[in-house]
């Protein structure tokens, strides 16, 4: 059709006027007053940092080792990557190790950064970054912390036992594509 043209609507920017905390406990709540378009709304966010995860494989048994523990938000025991949160003046690849040695009792002898993402940003602020992490020697139980209320049990997968599972969580899922797609 001649001079015919397609109008796409034009979208503003999001635009936070105001933050104030909704709620400050083991996790943070904010209200967000926002302007968009000529309206002004509010919108809950809740802020939940920056996360790490790792498939680990451990070189010498020629396992993936992945924790069973029992979450929270999905109020079921879950089989998923170790992962936890990026600790204040601590950098992402320092937080994954420490995490890998508090849950499974491993070293890393080596780290590879997969992918960063949001894992649901329609309402929280968490990234997550993404590892491969090698290990070979478990030199402690594992487990996860005392202190931490962590109760984690390590499961072992070979890569064939690995790629037949079927996980519910995110990062899990995301891991375990990737190890198909490394062949």
């Amino acid at each position: 059709m001649a001079g015919y043209t397609l109008a796409l609507p034009i979208f503003a920017l999001m635009e936070i006027k105001k933050r104030e905390t909704a709620y400050d406990g083991y996790f943070k709540i904010y209200k967000l007053t926002v302007a968009q378009n000529g309206h002004t709304f509010t919108r809950e966010q809740f802020d939940r940092g920056t996360a790490v995860a790792a498939m680990v494989y451990d070189t010498e048994k020629q396992l993936y080792i992945l924790t069973r523990q029992f979450r929270v938000g999905s109020e079921s025991e879950l089989v998923e990557v170790v992962a936890g949160m990026v600790d204040e003046g601590e950098s992402p690849e320092t937080s994954i190790a420490r995490e890998i040695e508090e849950e499974i009792g491993y070293s890393v002898d080596s780290l590879q950064h997969l992918h960063t993402f949001y894992s649901s940003p329609g309402g929280t602020t968490e990234k997550v970054l993404l590892y491969y992490a090698e290990v070979s020697h478990q030199h402690a139980e594992g487990g996860g912390k005392d202190d931490e209320h962590e109760h984690i049990e390590l499961v072992s997968y070979t890569r064939e036992e690995l790629l037949k599972e079927s996980f519910t969580d995110a990062k899990t899922i995301i891991a375990q594509q990737w190890v198909q797609l490394q062949g």
